[in-house]
């Protein structure tokens, strides 16, 4: 690890060194690049607020870090409350708060840097054993990302406002409706903004701090955040209400999350040898396609039920909306059940054990909240076909029939 300060910052290195920090390499700004090359450290720690004194060594190690040959390189800087961090990238920590709570964070962006480490482990024995890798998204994770903002008070607006200039965001004027947002969504960041009571804000903390997944999602409370959940939640922080600083503080936390979520897809379909598409978490066509086959002739000789479903989109489908819609069905299908992203921008999914009945109450639940997710700049009609198997039906007719409407009719 690198600590970067004008000054020893002797306290903070101890509460490093005594939660397992080992070796801890101190420099000052104007030696930082040089340090960085030295050591390669797993991490960076900025120890003081503030702009830096020399711009130019900031830049580089800012670009040094942002280019890192391997696992990535968290980098954690010390804020006041009204300051960005001393360099974009770095996630902050409020220097008001305990040396523990900076030591959470980095914890909890330690983990990311492990999981990335581990998954080009896994791509480089995937690709030495003849694997046809898949490939790992390209570009900033922020592409990806999805931020919640829950309020209904006076500053949700500006909030919206300087939140959707940066990445995409949906609104929720309900704490439920911020929670069945969290159950069908990819979201890597939340804000809960005015106009609720305490009571409701800490009802809705308690159940991030419950569930595992949510834990170390990145969330912004305007106003003071309940000192109950400083300790479970690593990535919360009180904002006073400029949403501009918010926005600035909040990004690098954002961007760390959508990263990580692109992992853990990619690291899904090295599981499967390469079954799943990392941009989706569905199944490859190919892959699909092979799965269906099977399920077909189970299902005839078993005489089980089977309904297969198509969505097609009439509008303006943006890339990033059709990837959102496809990463949503992998949270509204059961475990049992299969899907792709077609190569036409469709999605085709596959309910086993399903008949006609209960086909069409689960098509048009999953229908209606991707028009909800996918709406992108203007009316997108989610057109949903879909088909149950027949005796005596094969795979080609069954997806001709898949194929040849696009209307939900009982057959």
């Amino acid at each position: 690890m690198i600590v970067v300060a004008e000054n020893p910052a002797t306290e903070l290195v101890e509460a490093f060194g005594a939660a397992g920090a080992f070796p801890i390499v101190e420099t000052k700004w104007a030696d930082a690049p040089t340090a960085f090359v030295a050591v390669k450290p797993a991490a960076v720690v900025i120890a003081e607020p503030g702009p830096p004194p020399s711009e130019s060594s900031a830049r580089m190690l800012c670009l040094q870090i942002a280019t890192v040959n391997g696992a990535i390189v968290p980098t954690i800087a010390v804020t006041h409350n009204d300051q960005d961090a001393a360099i974009p990238i770095a996630l902050s920590a409020d220097a008001a708060l305990p040396v523990g709570r900076l030591i959470a964070r980095l914890q909890s962006a330690m983990r990311v840097r492990a999981l990335h480490s581990t998954v080009l482990r896994r791509i480089e024995l995937f690709t030495s054993h003849g694997g046809t890798m898949p490939v790992l998204p390209i570009g900033d994770a922020l592409d990806d990302a999805t931020v919640l903002i829950a309020g209904r008070g006076p500053l949700y607006p500006a909030l919206s406002v300087a939140m959707g200039e940066r990445v995409k965001m949906i609104g929720a004027l309900s704490v439920e409706t911020a929670a069945r947002h969290l159950n069908s969504l990819d979201i890597d960041g939340v804000v809960i903004g005015d106009g609720f009571s305490p009571n409701m804000v800490e009802a809705f903390l308690t159940v991030l701090a419950q569930e595992p997944r949510f834990r170390d999602i990145p969330i912004a409370v305007i106003g003071e955040a309940p000192a109950a959940f400083i300790e479970t939640l690593p990535n919360i922080d009180h904002v006073d209400g400029d949403p501009a600083q918010l926005v600035a503080r909040m990004v690098p936390l954002v961007r760390m999350h959508a990263f990580e979520g692109r992992l853990k897809r990619m690291l899904k379909s090295l599981d499967a040898d390469g079954m799943f598409d990392p941009n989706t978490g569905l199944m490859t066509r190919g892959s699909f396609w092979q799965e269906l086959a099977k399920a077909v002739a189970e299902a005839a000789e078993r005489s089980q039920a089977l309904s297969i479903a198509r969505y097609s989109f009439d509008g303006a489908l943006h890339e990033r909306s059709g990837f959102d819609g496809a990463r949503m069905v992998t949270h509204l299908i059961r475990n049992i059940d299969f899907a792709c992203r077609d190569d036409d921008g469709s999605i085709l999914v596959a309910f086993t054990q399903t008949d006609l009945r209960s086909g069409h109450v689960v098509v048009r639940r999953i229908a209606a909240a991707l028009r909800n997710a996918m709406t992108s700049g203007g009316a997108l009609t989610a057109n949903v076909t879909l088909a149950t198997l027949k005796s005596g039906d094969t795979l080609d007719s069954l997806m001709q029939r898949v194929l040849g409407s696009r209307m939900v009719a009982a057959e």
